[in-house]
């Protein structure tokens, strides 16, 4: 058989799953602190020895997540949290910890800070506030409250902020990031955060769509390929059978 058939499998292999990513990325686009995925892939010859090689295969990589910023609007919330700049916050993942950027954080019932049902982490693990009458969360992640009773806002604890190198991330089943070697991030000092705001998804719909319709061209090449090296077969069969 001749290789040309692996160049065209994994090229609309490809074509699919990037046909899938870029769904995804529409899906969310109204997602808090949503980052967007790049597909990833690289060519491959199929087979090695002497001479040229004349037949390659797309190889599938792991994702990029986008690092570009998306748009902050004003919420006026205290527990609306956005970063600015690089960074992510950190959460409990498991037996771990993975990152987000989005802020909406709530308060359960026994005060543990959460995103999504996850604990908030702080210098010290997950972040539980007392009771109390007011919050601030300043641009470095400290959290102040005034607890019931008492007239000072008083420092309890502080958001973990990390800021990875934008190739050091992927994300994870639940759409977290989380870093590629699976070891958690060092706290990053430089991060800085706006209280009362939320980021937005940095998914460009513009981008999307003509993503979308470039893959779509691509995948009528490949079957026209798929065609071509249909017919190239068939005629060496009959040139066989002469």
């Amino acid at each position: 058989m001749d290789a040309l058939i692996y160049t065209l499998m994994s090229g609309a292999e490809r074509s699919l799953r990037a046909q899938q990513l870029h769904a995804n990325n529409l899906a969310n686009i109204e997602t808090n602190g949503f980052r967007a995925d790049f597909e990833l892939a690289t060519s491959e010859a199929v087979s090695r020895g002497y001479g040229y090689d004349s037949r390659h295969m797309s190889r599938l990589e792991a994702n990029a997540v986008s690092s570009r910023e998306g748009v902050l609007r004003h919420t006026g919330r205290d527990l609306d949290v956005a970063i600015t700049g690089q960074g992510y916050f950190a959460v409990q993942f498991g037996d771990g910890e993975a990152y987000t950027r989005a802020g909406n954080f709530t308060l359960d019932q026994d005060g543990a800070l959460t995103l999504n049902g996850r604990p908030v982490l702080g210098d010290g693990g997950p972040i539980v506030l007392p009771e109390h009458s007011a919050l601030q969360i300043g641009e470095d992640g400290t959290i102040l409250v005034r607890a019931l009773g008492q007239t000072e806002m008083q420092p309890l604890d502080k958001l973990k902020l990390v800021k990875p190198e934008p190739d050091a991330v992927s994300k994870n089943s639940a759409g977290l990031i989380v870093a590629r070697t699976g070891e958690p991030f060092a706290v990053d000092d430089t991060v800085r955060v706006r209280s009362g705001h939320l980021e937005g998804s940095n998914v460009s719909a513009i981008e999307e769509m003509v993503a979308t319709m470039n893959l779509n061209r691509e995948f009528e090449i490949q079957m026209k390929l798929y065609r071509a090296a249909d017919a190239m077969a068939d005629a060496g069969n009959r040139l066989v059978r002469e």
